[in-house]
């Protein structure tokens, strides 16, 4: 495809996020190029990082295109984001020349309000804080709670580009070997220095093209992702119930630590998310896994109650941690989200507690930089339940590089950590003479997980 056509795809596809503002954009992006097979895989990337750029810049394009008069179109922030990224206005008009695949010329509206932004840069100090570093005014009071003075810091580190981490499956290799066989389809990764089973690639890359994603040597997964599973500890003796399991990212990685033995069962209210685990379960080589669809009303927790060494729950959250993969997630959240999400994952955390036997642990993680998702929410389950305790520092999983073993709870961070942002807290079933009475765990509420994590 030509410069000018892929800036036409990419205008399409951003008609087609502005038309579902519910739906995530990627999803909203992988319908699109589905239903557009001929276009090549370079060409979708470069369309992808086109509309990407685009919802990283929102509010600060939005910002430097305020004086226009009436609505601002994707054609319209398109040209500006290339603008204020360096492109001349000569150059802008050229992609717009009205030639088969190409956008029709520019508008003089368009044109004026285009050619006053040349030369000027996306990012200025006249722009509001949240405007210059893309989060929700609401958002402010509770960003500023987690970080402080590091705010700024933090949220500058959120609007870059992020990497592309693996995980390699030591059921079917070791990290070097799987970094050997990237090397040799043109895919150079480093070793992360977090995670001990991470690879790390800049970028959009074509991994799922490779042979070592097809014969199961790597998984697409955050380096904060596997290390939620580090924290686990899961063991080949073990039984461990992935709460809220999705597509299966994370049941993946605890087979791995498991050694195929042991028994996992993957739960969740999807039944699509659960049947696409199937295939990753295969390519991965993994066989101690169960599936089970929670549904309203549901007795099969009940009858698990207390039979489990390790409950992993992977808590439905506002996806702060995720925003430069998922820019567009700063402008489809809002406060009646975060409102419903803490009764939601306090209720979860309550039903998974009742499946850990005594002496067992749940791990409880979040893809949030919220305290009211995180650390509040931990504070408020142990005074409900005098039963658990944070896990003793000097139990932490030795799978955990030493810096996040000082503590049973942890954070992590674009900025400090080159991750995503994490939480993740082990908490322990303290084992009593008494007699406990399970109560009843039936299920109602929805449970779900990011399935790229």
């Amino acid at each position: 495809m030509t410069p000018a056509a892929r800036l036409s795809g990419a205008i399409d596809l951003l008609c087609a996020i502005q038309n579902a503002p519910r739906r995530p954009a990627d999803a909203t992006a992988n319908a699109f190029f589905r239903e557009r097979r001929y276009i090549g895989g370079g060409d979708r990337r470069a369309i992808s990082t086109i509309v990407w750029d685009v919802l990283r810049g929102w509010r600060r394009l939005q910002w430097n295109l305020r004086d226009i008069s009436g609505d601002i179109s994707p054609r319209l922030i398109c040209a500006a984001s290339l603008l204020l990224g360096g492109e001349t206005m000569e150059n802008v008009r050229r992609l717009f020349s009205g030639e088969r695949y190409a956008q029709n010329p520019l508008t003089s509206r368009e044109d004026v309000a285009l050619k006053g932004l040349e030369g000027k840069e996306l990012s200025t100090q006249k722009q509001p804080l949240a405007v210059r570093l893309e989060y929700p005014d609401w958002l402010d009071s509770a960003l500023r709670e987690t970080f402080g003075n590091r705010l700024p810091d933090e949220m500058e580190a959120m609007l870059g580009t992020p990497t592309l981490d693996l995980r390699v499956n030591l059921l079917k290799g070791s990290r070097e070997q799987a970094a050997r066989e990237l090397r040799r389809e043109s895919l150079p990764a480093e070793m992360t220095k977090l995670s001990p089973w991470g690879l790390r690639l800049d970028g959009r890359q074509p991994v799922t093209a490779t042979q070592a994603f097809k014969d199961g040597l790597v998984e697409i997964q955050d380096e904060g992702s596997q290390l939620v599973v580090a924290a686990a500890d899961a063991r080949g003796e073990h039984r461990v119930l992935d709460y809220c399991a999705g597509a299966g990212g994370k049941t993946l990685a605890l087979a791995m630590t498991m050694e195929n033995r042991g028994h996992i069962v993957a739960c969740d209210v999807h039944e699509k998310r659960l049947d696409g685990a199937v295939k990753r379960l295969r390519r991965a080589g993994v066989h101690n896994v169960e599936r089970h669809l929670l549904v309203s009303g549901d007795k099969w927790a009940k009858r698990r109650a207390g039979s489990f060494d390790r409950v992993l729950v992977d808590a439905p959250c506002s996806g702060t941690g995720t925003w430069r993969r998922n820019p567009d997630a700063r402008l489809r959240l809002t406060p009646e989200d975060i409102q419903e999400l803490v009764i939601k994952q306090a209720q979860i955390l309550d039903r998974a507690a009742s499946l850990v036997k005594p002496g067992g642990r749940m791990i409880y993680a979040t893809c949030s930089l919220l305290a009211c998702e995180n650390g509040q929410q931990i504070d408020a389950f142990l005074k409900r339940r005098d039963d658990f305790r944070r896990l003793p520092k000097e139990q932490m999983s030795e799978l955990l590089p030493a810096e996040l073993r000082s503590k049973a709870q942890f954070s992590l961070t674009p900025l400090r950590d080159s991750t995503d942002g994490f939480f993740a807290c082990v908490l322990e079933r303290v084992v009593t003479e008494a007699k406990t009475q399970e109560e009843d765990v039936a299920i109602t509420l929805p449970v779900t997980e990011d399935p790229s994590t």
